[in-house]
């Protein structure tokens, strides 16, 4: 047993340990430099084309989280760099001297076990953990530059292919999507917002926070060595924080996993009903909704003019809060035209919108009861989101309406949908599209992609998984939509003064 003890102990040896090689503390606990730091002479080994920081930080042989080293110049991960250590090990085998310390962020040579200080490292480090001032975030949205990735590939930062692992595009295209709404971003993008927030203890859904933070800045860096990010350790924590309700592994769907997403993130950045997060600030309106019970249908005439007078089938009024809104489709005809072809319909957008003008009224069916129900909304958020209801799920199958919505990609105003209470106090109601997830194929296999606006060149972009490529916006009006994020516009914008009106 003592010796198993001792052989964990020389794995698991920290940053701190005094090894053979390592400098000496004297003094008052300062260290000497190794004078080898400044002069390795193996910094020409290291291969920057095979180092990739996306995957989990755990040694390839143990599968430890502990202490984990990047070798640079294969890219495996291992554990430890004491004596007989998994990194120590794969140094005297392979002759690989170069390694990253994954969590500390020191780079060390090895078997000699010296520290290396060298700045021409610097973009090794910058790729693993992206920093953003406030400066460069302020101005992420003001201009079109095109970097160069270290593979020789331009791209524009945030508009880059997220690797779909097997079964993940229906979550790539919501994290897609959340990325380009810039106060959701730019909080994210700056860990100093959220590091400080206190969970209870044993609480895992934190890890959704800083996950998401980490894919923001890889996504948004414009040092990377690739122009694609893998979404591998988000999606994990994904899977585990869901309890396995969203896989890496089978398709899901793109609401359920947005819904589910907005509200964890909420609930982990210590947002309550009460109690606002960015996610709530960025995406949160108000509605009132009226609600009238009906009589059964099969009760004779006069028992439901009888009920219809007593005050449990009266209408009732009340207040909710909303962080996007459902749009139901008009159920898809299924005529064909001459040539036997199917005929998609189409449905302008402001017809699908007409349930919130507060005059509109939909039938609700409960297992026991039913209700008549109108909504009109009372506050617009900064950035409204949209999710067009496309699947119904009957007993045995999910069924699809194909159903093209016609909308503008620009000046939507939404000013009818509210009370005339808040049309008197809400003083900008026009919206921009800047995000279009597009469901495409059949209902329970399919695949999606994303259009986004990039702010800064104000040219329109389709993502799916990997592929990137620009898109005339004239085009993304076409596709069967299913979740669109809308921003409101400024005042400054000056194109709609809608006050007295």
């Amino acid at each position: 047993a003592m010796v198993s003890l001792k052989r964990e102990r020389e794995v698991d040896l920290d940053d701190d340990d005094n090894e053979d090689g390592v400098a000496a503390k004297v003094g008052r606990g300062h260290a000497v430099e190794d004078r080898r730091s400044r002069h390795c002479p193996y910094l020409d080994t290291i291969n920057r084309s095979v180092l990739d920081f996306d995957f989990e930080k755990l040694c390839s042989i143990s599968l430890s989280h502990i202490n984990v080293y990047a070798c640079l110049i294969c890219g495996k991960y291992f554990q430890g760099r004491g004596l007989k250590s998994h990194a120590y090990t794969h140094s005297v085998q392979f002759t690989h001297h170069v390694f990253l310390n994954l969590h500390t962020l020191k780079f060390y040579c090895l078997p000699d076990n010296y520290e290396i200080i060298d700045s021409s490292l610097e973009d090794i480090t910058y790729v693993l953990k992206p920093t953003f001032t406030k400066q460069h975030i302020a101005g992420l949205d003001k201009q079109g530059k095109l970097y160069r990735a270290y593979d020789g590939t331009t791209y524009l930062p945030g508009i880059v292919g997220l690797n779909n692992i097997k079964a993940n595009d229906y979550a790539n295209v919501v994290l897609q999507a959340f990325s380009n709404v810039p106060p959701l971003r730019n909080y994210f993008l700056e860990e100093e917002n959220y590091r400080g927030i206190r969970r209870p203890p044993g609480d895992i859904m934190f890890l959704l926070v800083q996950r998401f933070g980490e894919l923001m800045r890889k996504l948004w860096n414009p040092r990377n060595f690739k122009a694609h990010v893998s979404p591998h350790e988000m999606l994990q924590a994904v899977v585990l924080c869901s309890k396995k309700n969203f896989q890496i592994t089978k398709q899901g769907d793109a609401v359920d996993f947005m819904t589910w997403f907005l509200n964890a993130l909420h609930g982990a950045l210590g947002g309550t009903k009460k109690k606002p997060s960015i996610i709530t600030k960025a995406f949160q309106g108000c509605m009132r909704i009226f609600s009238k019970k009906l009589p059964h249908p099969d009760l004779p005439p006069e028992e439901k003019e009888a009920l219809l007078t007593t005050d449990e089938y009266q209408e009732q009024m009340s207040e909710s809060s909303f962080l996007f809104l459902t749009l139901d489709l008009p159920t898809a005809p299924l005529y064909k035209d001459e040539k036997e072809q199917l005929i998609i319909p189409q449905v302008p957008l402001f017809n699908i919108l007409a349930k919130f003008n507060g005059s509109t009224e939909k039938e609700y069916k409960t297992y026991k009861e039913n209700f008549l129900k109108r909504f009109q909304l009372t506050k617009l958020p900064p950035y409204l989101i949209f999710c067009i209801k496309r699947f119904t799920k009957n007993n045995f199958f999910v069924e699809k309406n194909p159903t093209i919505v016609n909308f503008p990609i620009t000046n939507v105003d939404l000013r009818e949908y509210l009370t005339e209470e808040a049309q008197a106090t809400e003083k900008n109601t026009t919206y921009d599209l800047i995000a279009n997830v597009v469901h495409d194929g059949k209902p329970t296999e399919g695949a999606y992609r994303i259009h986004v606006l990039h702010h800064g060149t104000g040219k329109w972009y389709e993502m799916q998984d990997l592929q990137v490529t620009d898109i005339l916006p004239q085009m993304i009006t076409l596709s069967e939509a299913y979740i669109q994020i809308w921003k409101r516009q400024e005042s400054s914008d000056g194109r709609n003064n809608h006050m007295g009106i």
